[in-house]
């Protein structure tokens, strides 16, 4: 989520990011990066608990992780420390590791279940297997928050991992469970939507892989903000989509992904650079 608020706040979309951040010297470093790139602080938990570490290695452009994240800021989050929100934020994107420990995983479900029947929530589950304590649980959480979400944007690795079955009927099966738009990422195949005005294929942009860490969260600010640029980031639009929108849409997730990909680091594109 990080990733995606620093794609967001590069492409010009008013964002603001909440998860527990640390005041150590990693925490002022997330902080400051997060500014930079015109993310708003305002809603973030502050405190003095520790920073999680990620480790990443690349082989051959593919990132594997490993952390240190007890008793961490992130990690700590508990219901009281959700925001407030006022009537102009849109939109939520939920996902990743932060949804796998406890208590925060329980924390951002209680989140998206106080918001989602009256604000776009997007979901990306961007599973860790070795991050998750309990496959089983996780499972379940995964899909709950699929049937509440009105997006969802899931990798084909993720899709097997959770189901076993990453076909098109396993995916109009989540369909018909609660999202407007599902879509299927799959590396430089590029990428499938599934909405209930059908389905297509959108192609990868072709560019040289220095290394995949971030692609997916700079896909996921792409599609939020050609969702938005169209007026279509809201519940009536999102289940009447038309195929041309589709389309434009995820080429241009595309187009950002492809950037970030292109360079080492998760590091996202600022818009002129499109």
């Amino acid at each position: 989520m990080f990733n995606s608020a620093l794609a967001l706040g590069r492409l010009g979309v008013a964002v603001s990011f909440f998860s527990g951040l640390s005041d150590d010297l990693f925490g002022r470093m997330l902080q400051q990066a997060l500014a930079d790139s015109n993310v708003d602080l305002s809603r973030a938990r502050v405190s003095a608990r520790p920073t999680t570490l990620a480790f990443v290695t690349l082989e051959e452009g593919q990132a594997s992780y490993f952390f240190y994240d007890e008793n961490s800021a992130g990690r700590m989050l508990e219901e009281v420390d959700l925001p407030h929100l006022d009537a102009d934020v849109e939109a939520l994107l939920f996902g990743g590791i932060s949804l796998a420990p406890e208590p925060c995983g329980a924390t951002y479900e209680a989140f998206m279940l106080r918001e989602h029947s009256h604000r776009v929530t997007m979901l990306d589950p961007n599973i860790r297997p070795a991050f998750i304590p309990d496959e089983e649980k996780h499972r379940a959480r995964i899909h709950r928050m699929m049937g509440m979400a009105d997006i969802v944007k899931i990798s084909r690795e993720d899709l097997d991992w959770l189901t076993g079955t990453p076909d098109a009927q396993t995916v109009e099966g989540f369909l018909s469970a609660g999202p407007s738009l599902i879509i299927v990422t799959d590396g430089g195949e590029g990428s499938v939507a599934h909405w209930n005005g059908g389905r297509i294929h959108v192609p990868a942009q072709k560019v040289e892989v220095v290394d995949t860490v971030g692609a997916g969260d700079t896909f996921n600010a792409g599609v939020l903000t050609a969702l938005r640029e169209r007026d279509c980031l809201n519940k009536e639009r999102l289940e009447n989509l038309r195929e041309n929108e589709v389309r434009e849409i995820l080429s241009f997730a595309a187009r950002v992904a492809a950037i970030t990909v292109s360079r080492a680091g998760a590091n996202p594109p600022w818009r002129e650079e499109l």
